[in-house]
């Protein structure tokens, strides 16, 4: 008898046909228009190939303990323990360390996408338990998307136009009649949320949107950053470029006379500092679309006849997460807010400027009113941080000095290094810079269900179940919908769910009552449901159903606001409605910041050359930009079949422009080896003219397979290669996803998967 089970992941809603204690299938939500095919492949999850199975310890540790050969990571054999055994150093350990050096030497980094479950959510998990026994250094922002929103919390106060409430989508197909995206906006990655999604709207939002007949322009180097039937015109710019072409857009208005000057004194702040820039006063270059067309490689005609529609039409601009995600990454979103304030159309349905439609499903669709279901981590009992992209800095620098929002900070001196539900040797840049940085600290404990490169590198390693193996929630503010997560089967081998094992760490610590509340995971997930329940009908007088119905039905509707104007009440009266700024109003000339003087990151939007780009390439150098791949998302079912219908020879594609290809002797699915000062991996050679000139796009997500001793990445992971900088000292985001590097055939090579498979059974026992 087939038993059907309500469920959820990062990609979306489904139910899961179980029979004999085996997932049969896999059907998508009803509610859904456009469900993503990866959620067919979240079988894999039971799949025990790769999974951990048992608690297990390094050799050298297990002897040694903290004062063990820290080289070992990566090398040495496990050694099976007990669960008790297991939680018993794990809490031994954070003992020590709190004891010996003080909680800040313990780093909770957990930037985990292991489940969409907002009950089992591991890193919330981890840091509540060790808020309990004293707190820990964390991490502030994300990889995806940390100097966006540092510089929107500075310009307009907070960071609601880069998570999802800026204009939603539906009154941009309604009003706006010019669509400048800059990036992407694409269903690729709009097949996945944090928090889960039950319905994915942007292919209907997009396919409107083609149908109005809105003017769209496509400014990216990869032309399928958009899908071919929105028929937009393709801007194939130099990639890190997008923040001169915005300023000669704001420069080619304001040198016309046609800048919207009362927008400018009501509602903005240093508009004179950013305009005087724009004309040339600051540095004798006027930003005019000669300017930007010598930087950016596009057409200076061009240029000067979109900055006249951006003022003629109800414009909008949009900007990818990706474009914040690199070296000087505030930049082009400060500018994105200048060139929309300079044509005078923030504030107007369909009109202005807004980040990340496409990056996360949920961006740009009706978001949610109400509470959503979430975990909380407790209170803080110290303020330890570290920009989130700065692990390698804070491990090779212990008492180092760094700069964040303009605060003078110290990095601690990290003993102990506890990673749930994630794997920052697929996420971090400069992966081998990563590992040397991975030798500093005394144990490294990483809790998770895959033995992923991370966990391949720990001391202690504790199996956790996936989403599939236990019950949970999903929901967040871009979801219309929370989301039951029914348990389908039992857990693999000896695996416990993370709040069975911080659970039973928390006892060992003395502190399991304050951390489970006396509720059993049934319990939380009752309790989280129905505190998002009860704010409804108390705050929103929206009925949602009582928990039996909704855990029987599998879902429950939340309230949602449609048609969202960005801004539109500070428009019309900036006083009464005041931003968290420095002055109140829109900052296009920051005083804060001039006084700061940062060089990489001043005043006023700038034009600030990054420290690897086409502009500034030897010969021969190629740009690579990384993407979200269509099949997994991050790391994660990196083996699936959705994944791997995108791999050939077990490895990552990269593509390339047919010329660029032709000049170093490149066939369609060669084998090539990419490379720079920082590292070298594999793929597989694929041709196309989506791409522009001079640009390699290779995606995310390779399981990271060094070979031997040479340090060349089997799999395709792009972040060998990497910067490991921060955008600039004011963001201190990442930088990841952009570099030069050059290409060449490399003949035949082992398959990236089963060496990975090999090189795990050497370490593992059977």
């Amino acid at each position: 008898m087939i038993r059907r089970v309500p469920h959820c992941s990062h990609w979306g809603a489904y139910t899961l046909l179980v029979e004999d204690g085996r997932i049969v299938g896999v059907e998508p939500f009803v509610h859904d228009p456009a469900p993503s095919p990866v959620i067919q492949s979240v079988t894999e999850w039971a799949n025990p190939e790769r999974r951990i199975l048992r608690p297990m310890v390094r050799e050298g540790w297990l002897a040694k303990g903290a004062q063990s050969d820290r080289r070992g990571r990566g090398r040495e054999r496990f050694v099976p323990v007990s669960w008790d055994e297991a939680t018993d150093l794990v809490a031994g350990e954070i003992r020590r360390v709190a004891r010996d050096h003080g909680n800040e030497s313990i780093f909770a980094g957990s930037y985990g996408w292991t489940s969409c479950g907002r009950f089992h959510h591991a890193p919330t998990l981890l840091k509540r338990m060790l808020n309990f026994a004293g707190g820990y250094t964390g991490h502030v922002d994300t990889y995806s998307i940390a100097a966006g929103p540092v510089i929107l919390r500075h310009t307009l106060g907070d960071e609601r136009a880069c998570g999802g409430q800026s204009n939603t989508l539906d009154t941009i197909a309604a009003h706006s009649e010019t669509l400048v995206i800059f990036g992407a906006m694409s269903p690729r990655t709009a097949q996945s949320e944090a928090g889960g999604i039950g319905a994915h709207h942007l292919v209907g939002y997009l396919r409107a949107i083609a149908a109005r007949g809105i003017r769209v322009i496509l400014v990216s180097p990869f032309r399928e950053d958009l899908p071919d039937w929105v028929r937009a015109e393709w801007w194939p710019i130099r990639p890190n470029t997008d923040t001169a072409l915005m300023l000669g857009l704001a420069g080619e208005i304001v040198l016309a006379g046609r800048h919207d000057a009362d927008f400018l004194d009501r509602c903005t702040s240093g508009s004179d500092r950013f305009l005087a820039y724009l004309r040339g006063a600051s540095d004798g270059a006027p930003k005019t679309a000669d300017w930007a067309a010598r930087i950016t490689g596009l057409d200076a005609e061009a240029i000067r006849g979109l900055a006249r529609r951006l003022v003629d039409t109800r414009s909008m601009i949009t900007a990818s997460w990706a474009l914040q995600r690199a070296h000087h990454g505030e930049q082009p979103f400060w500018a994105a807010i200048g060139l929309a304030a300079v044509a005078g159309q923030i504030g107007l349905p369909g009109g202005g400027m807004g980040f990340g439609y496409g990056s996360l499903g949920g961006v740009g669709a009706p978001f949610v009113t109400g509470k959503s279901p979430a975990m909380s981590q407790g209170l803080r009992p110290i303020n330890s941080f570290i920009p989130v992209a700065r692990i390698s800095d804070m491990l090779l620098n212990p008492g180092g000095s760094y700069t964040y929002e303009g605060q003078d900070r110290t990095y601690p001196d990290t003993r102990l290094v506890y990673w749930a539900g994630g794997n920052p040797f697929h996420h971090h840049q400069d992966l081998n810079r990563l590992s040397e940085a991975w030798t500093r600290p005394e144990t490294i404990i990483v809790q998770d269900p895959m033995f992923t490169a991370t966990a391949r590198r720990a001391d202690i390693v504790l199996p956790a179940t996936t989403s599939l193996e236990r019950n949970d929630l999903a929901g967040n503010k871009r979801s219309d919908f929370i989301l039951a997560m029914g348990k389908a089967i039992e857990p693999l081998g000896e695996a416990r769910s993370d709040f069975d094992i911080f659970l039973a760490i928390a006892g060992k610590l003395g502190v399991s009552d304050a951390f489970s509340e006396g509720r059993d995971e049934m319990g939380w997930v009752r309790h989280l449901y129905n505190e998002s329940r009860d704010h409804a009908a108390r705050q929103l007088a929206f009925d949602m159903p009582d928990f039996d119905t909704f855990w029987a039905q599998g879902y429950a509707a939340c309230p949602v606001e449609r048609n969202h104007t960005y801004l539109a009440e500070y428009r019309d009266d900036p006083a009464a409605h005041p931003l968290n700024t420095e002055t109140g109003r829109i900052v296009l000339g920051s005083e804060t910041l001039a006084r700061l003087g940062y060089a990489d990151c001043g005043s006023h939007p700038s034009w600030i050359a990054p420290a690897e780009w086409l502009g500034g390439a030897a010969e021969g150098e190629l740009h690579l930009i990384s993407h979200q791949p269509n099949g997994r998302l991050h790391s994660q079912l990196e083996t699936a079949p959705s994944s791997r219908a995108d791999k050939r020879s077990g490895r990552e594609q990269v593509r390339l422009n047919p010329v660029d290809a032709a000049t170093r002797s490149i066939a369609d699915g060669a084998t090539v080896r990419l490379w720079n000062a920082r590292g070298a991996c594999l793929a597989t050679a694929c041709l196309t003219d989506a791409v522009a000139r001079g640009v390699a796009v290779l995606p995310t997500g390779a399981w990271f397979t060094p070979s031997g001793n040479s340090g060349l990445d089997l799999s395709g992971n792009p972040n060998v290669l990497t910067l490991d900088i921060g955008t600039s000292a004011f963001g201190q985001g990442c930088s990841a996803h952009t570099c030069l590097i050059r290409i060449e055939p490399h003949g035949t090579a082992p398959d990236a998967i089963d060496t990975y498979t090999a090189q795990l059974t050497e370490i593992v026992p059977v």
